[in-house]
């Protein structure tokens, strides 16, 4: 027999209304009964009737996920997260792929946003106006993008691609090749960006931008052939699904990594460990981004919060690993 508000009531000692509160609008309770209640329907596995509560707050208990491409391990970490957080809170999440698709995006968004009671939407590929108008038709919260007037997390791209460079000048390296990412891609102009500038501002170093790439391991592969003709000893990757196509392609031209050519990559994704060698990347807490998304959305469409729409930066660290070494010059086929 399954366990009602009524049962959960009687055992934690309050009345119907507040286990409702408790549940629904925790902000509305004291501290204490609220832990008490929440407690108490946990212990007793009491699951909301979500139909019932949508007819009493006028809330549906999901909120929706819009990520480019669900293959790409960066994303499947934030889903990860999200679900953890709005598990805890007492919602489902709808999760949407949108295949890199900026129409595509926009329609879902419009569609999930009328379904649910928020959306958290990923790593947007349309453009600003767009986004601004999908976040008029109800609660959005942005993730990996940053947007006026709209509340948003995003990793230190700017801290992350000049670690990167610091640790590769470090080695010796002073030509340096960027297999950037799709140029609708919020980060990867942020990554470019502060890669130029970190090159500007440091003397010897030359930066050498071969072209934008699909953010996957074929994207790599792609790179490979331009990134040895550009005569770099070290190439960044957009992501480290680009950096793995890239190693694979260096070593069936007969390079050695590192021993002829650096690479490193971004996300610290779980393969990046598993390739070999094992990749230098930049670590971004894909989890803590999906968790704090959460928080922000369910901040706005609980009413927790009045402060102005806002942007959450999460710091970023760089993990060296065996894809990057001191330079070696022999092999250079570029005159200088």
């Amino acid at each position: 027999m399954s366990v009602t508000i009524r049962d959960v009531a009687r055992v934690a000692g309050v009345s119907i209304s507040t286990v409702s509160r408790a549940l629904a609008n925790p902000e509305q309770v004291a501290e204490a009964t609220r832990h008490q209640v929440q407690e108490t329907a946990r212990t007793m596995g009491y699951r909301p009737n979500r139909n019932a509560r949508a007819l009493i707050t006028g809330r549906t208990g999901s909120i929706g996920l819009v990520v480019p491409d669900l293959e790409n391990p960066f994303f499947g970490s934030i889903c990860k997260g999200v679900q953890a957080r709005a598990r805890a809170a007492g919602y489902a999440v709808f999760i949407a792929d949108t295949d890199e698709d900026a129409t595509l995006e926009d329609e879902v968004v419009r569609s999930l946003g009328k379904q649910v009671d928020g959306v958290i939407l990923c790593s947007p590929r349309g453009s600003d106006e767009n986004v601004a108008k999908a976040a008029e038709d109800g609660a959005l919260i942005v993730i990996n993008r940053t947007l006026a007037d709209i509340s948003s997390i995003t990793f230190d791209n700017s801290g992350g691609a000049r670690s990167v460079m610091r640790h590769l000048v470090a080695l010796g390296h002073r030509r340096i090749a960027y297999a950037a990412g799709p140029l609708n891609s919020w980060s990867n102009r942020e990554r470019a960006l502060a890669l130029r500038e970190y090159t500007a501002e440091t003397a010897g170093i030359e930066l050498v931008e071969i072209g934008n790439f699909p953010p996957v391991f074929a994207g790599g592969v792609q790179a490979a052939d331009l990134a040895i003709a550009s005569g770099a000893t070290a190439i960044v990757a957009f992501n480290d699904l680009v950096a793995a196509g890239l190693v694979d392609r260096l070593r069936h031209r007969g390079l050695s990594v590192p021993g002829d050519i650096s690479v490193a990559g971004f996300d610290n994704v779980p393969m990046s460990a598993l390739v070999w060698p094992n990749l230098t990347t930049v670590d971004s807490p894909r989890i803590q981004m999906g968790r704090a998304s959460v928080d922000a959305l369910l901040d706005t469409v609980l009413g927790r919060s009045t402060a102005p729409p806002s942007n959450l930066e999460i710091p970023v660290e760089l993990v060296v690993r065996q894809s990057t070494g001191v330079v070696r010059r022999a092999w250079r086929i570029h005159d200088e």
